[in-house]
């Protein structure tokens, strides 16, 4: 499996930057590997690892029927020589979508749950019906948060110059956050995007991840306190959209040749933007902005919502 890791890190130069005397530089995890992009491959990273070791490697995930970690999921297990198997949240339609296409392309095996079941998936009943029906698998909680998930997003921070003020991620479990506020420096402030209404439960995520690590309690503290979330730009909710999203995205594109997806990316940049507009950065701050990846998420959002991307 070929990834293009390090990842690229690109400024962006425009007009608006240089009024507002911000240097915002983008870490491209978007560009790791064509299916596997973004923080999906780090997460999955150390999990895959540990999953090999069983002696017919199995690996087992939950997501929604539109999930970018179920299709990153199907194809690096299917790339590391592993079998898949995927717990998707909801009905079987008459048509699969592109994303569970994608993932049964690659071998994963599709099990569809009703909702009610779906809130079950971290008690110990419903993983035992799970082993009975598929006997031994490595378990990647949704959206591959855990511990190792973490250590993986840990490596982003540390693959450049960590000479930023400031590093921002979109957010939605909140392990990609946690492993960057793993890697940060004491000077550093460490800024989360929650995708989603309510965001601010992503502290406590991050405490609970943190956990799982050997660092004593006041050193966590100390970490913890380099957190800052913005929680006003989920614009309704996880997988919600309004118009002015969408044209900020498009216009996005047009400027910077730079394509977001509307779940996460999308909305971290448009609060970013809108944050450096009000002038909440001083004049010589210094940002890497992480792209997480999810483009191929868009084409969900233009099958169910309609919804005109110009890219």
């Amino acid at each position: 499996m070929k990834l293009n890791l390090p990842s690229p890190l690109e400024q962006l130069n425009s007009p608006f930057m240089d009024n507002h005397k911000v240097e915002l530089w983008v870490k491209r995890d978007d560009l790791i590997h064509p299916e596997i992009s973004g923080n999906k491959w780090r997460k999955l990273k150390y999990n895959i690892q540990q999953a090999r070791e069983q002696k017919e490697p199995t690996l087992l995930t939950f997501g929604g029927a539109y999930s970018n970690h179920i299709a990153a999921t199907a194809a690096a297990c299917s790339a590391a020589g592993i079998k898949s198997i995927g717990i998707i949240r909801g009905e079987k339609n008459k048509v699969l979508n592109a994303t569970l296409s994608l993932a049964m392309e690659h071998g994963m095996k599709i099990h569809y749950v009703n909702r009610e079941d779906y809130r079950q998936k971290e008690e110990a009943g419903f993983i035992e019906k799970l082993h009975k029906l598929y006997g031994q698998f490595y378990l990647v909680p949704e959206g591959g948060a855990n511990y190792k998930g973490v250590l993986g997003c840990a490596e982003i921070v540390e693959e450049n110059s960590n000479d930023f003020d400031i590093v921002t991620t979109a957010c939605g479990t909140g392990t990609t956050l946690t492993g960057l506020l793993l890697s940060s420096h004491k000077n550093q402030k460490v800024m989360g995007f929650p995708a989603l209404k309510g965001g601010e439960f992503i502290a406590s995520n991050a405490r609970q991840l943190l956990d799982a690590s050997n660092k004593v309690e006041t050193e966590k503290e100390k970490i913890l306190g380099r957190l800052e979330l913005q929680t006003d730009y989920h614009f309704g909710g996880y997988g919600k959209v309004k118009s002015e999203l969408v044209d900020f995205v498009n216009r996005f594109y047009v400027e910077y040749n730079l394509a977001l997806d509307l779940v996460y990316t999308g909305k971290m940049f448009f609060g970013l933007f809108d944050l450096i507009k009000q002038g909440y950065f001083k004049p010589g701050t210094k940002i890497m902005a992480l792209h997480t990846g999810g483009l191929q998420g868009n084409q969900g959002m233009k099958d169910r919502l309609g919804i005109k991307l110009n890219f």
